[in-house]
């Protein structure tokens, strides 16, 4: 089974590649010409749906295409920026790379989608970088077309097992998808907890559920000082679970998230200070959205997409998006010649550090800053942030960034 599906996606990818030749063959690009040419991206995600939907990725990558044009577009050229709904399935995702493909887009950038297995092959294909995925799937962290700028649920889950054991946590229940990604999580928050001498219960459930009952009572278990209770769900599966959890009024459990499951529009809804998820503890790949860090992205949101909804600026995936495409900024603007999808990932091998302001630590992608980890290789930022609701916010309760490269090793 594997050969065969191995076989029809190498057939797609050479359809894919065709297409690209096409395309560029069709537009008779020289050198002269080029400085003047529209440099196309593409953004996808889950636009529809509860589950995984992030339609505030592609919407935000609409408004940073208006504010690069509008102050002389990337590298001097018009920034084109193509938005794929990717639905949440592998059909989807694969319909996305090759539209990506097809319409000749030299990276896909600040994406989301857990099917990095279907869709990277025939990026790989037509030599099309992916830059700043959410971090869903595996491949986004060995293949080496992919550029993330977080450390996927690998740092969020080691960090979250420290924060814990800072907590003084004695008994750690991972409420996590019942899927094969969720099957290795239990390692990651393991590599965490390592510091301590913590027993885990493991709590695997099936997304989109209803109701999660009896995953709360197992995950609090006897309501001891020291239990802590950790989820790593999507956001709407966890804020069923966060009712569920409430309803058992434990008293002395310690209720903890990662970034992703939970954000501030959460806390709010629940009733901020004076809500459930007051003293929450989180883990999170940036600082929160009321740091400084974050300024030029409120005031990028205000100015193109004021009255757009669906962006959240407070959401990692957007956060993640404007970090790649800041990236992106940054490494065309120093190339010279054709930007085509080739020179773009030879300048993101070469190009680095690459300054993102705080909000994470510089990025480069040369084999020196690889993770030694047979797994994730392509794992370069090893740092996240604690946080917690304090005053009904989202807070960091530790300063500044927190490296759990030597965590991550452990795994």
């Amino acid at each position: 089974m594997r050969s065969t599906a191995r076989s029809s996606r190498t057939v797609a990818a050479v359809a894919g590649t065709a297409l690209l030749l096409g395309g560029l063959a069709g537009c008779g690009g020289n050198a002269d010409a080029s400085e003047h040419d529209t440099v196309t991206v593409m953004t996808w995600a889950p636009e529809e749906g509860t589950v995984g939907s992030q339609a505030g990725m592609p919407a935000l990558a609409t408004a940073i295409a208006k504010d690069f044009n509008a102050t002389g577009g990337i590298g001097g050229r018009k920034l084109k920026v193509l938005t794929c709904d990717e639905h949440n399935t592998s059909a989807g995702a694969v319909a996305c790379a090759n539209q990506a493909v097809a319409e000749g887009a030299v990276a896909v950038v600040g994406s989301y989608s857990q099917f990095g297995g279907d869709f990277m092959p025939l990026l790989e294909a037509a030599d099309i970088p992916y830059l700043g995925g959410f971090g869903l799937s595996a491949e986004e962290f060995s293949a080496i077309y992919s550029y993330p700028v977080n450390g996927g649920y690998r740092t969020l889950l080691a960090g979250n097992g420290e924060q814990l054991v800072r907590a003084g946590c004695h008994r750690v229940a991972v409420v996590r998808p019942q899927s094969q990604l969720g099957d290795t999580m239990l390692g990651s928050l393991r590599a965490g907890l390592s510091t301590g001498q913590v027993t885990t219960v493991d709590v695997p459930v099936d997304s989109g559920l209803s109701g999660y009952a009896k995953a709360a009572v197992q995950a609090i278990g006897d309501d001891q000082p020291g239990n802590c209770v950790t989820t790593a769900l999507d956001p709407a599966s966890t804020a069923t679970f966060f009712d569920d959890y409430r309803l058992q009024a434990p008293r002395h459990t310690q209720l903890s998230s990662v970034i992703g499951s939970v954000q501030q529009s959460l806390v709010d809804s629940t009733g901020g200070a004076g809500g459930p998820l007051q003293s929450l503890l989180a883990t999170g790949w940036y600082p929160p959205d009321s740091s400084p860090v974050w300024n030029s992205l409120h005031t990028l949101v205000k100015a193109y997409a004021f009255t757009d909804n669906r962006i959240n600026t407070a959401d990692p995936g957007e956060e993640t998006t404007w970090i790649a495409y800041e990236v992106l900024r940054k490494v065309v603007s120093g190339m010279t010649g054709p930007v085509d999808a080739k020179s773009v990932r030879i300048a993101l091998d070469s190009s680095g550090p690459i300054d993102t302001g705080g909000q994470t630590p510089p990025l480069s992608w040369g084999m020196g800053d690889q993770l030694p980890l047979a797994a994730a290789p392509r794992l370069v930022n090893t740092k996240v942030t604690f946080l917690s609701v304090q005053k009904g916010q989202l807070a960091e309760s530790t300063s500044g960034l927190q490296d759990v490269r030597t965590l991550l090793l452990k795994q």
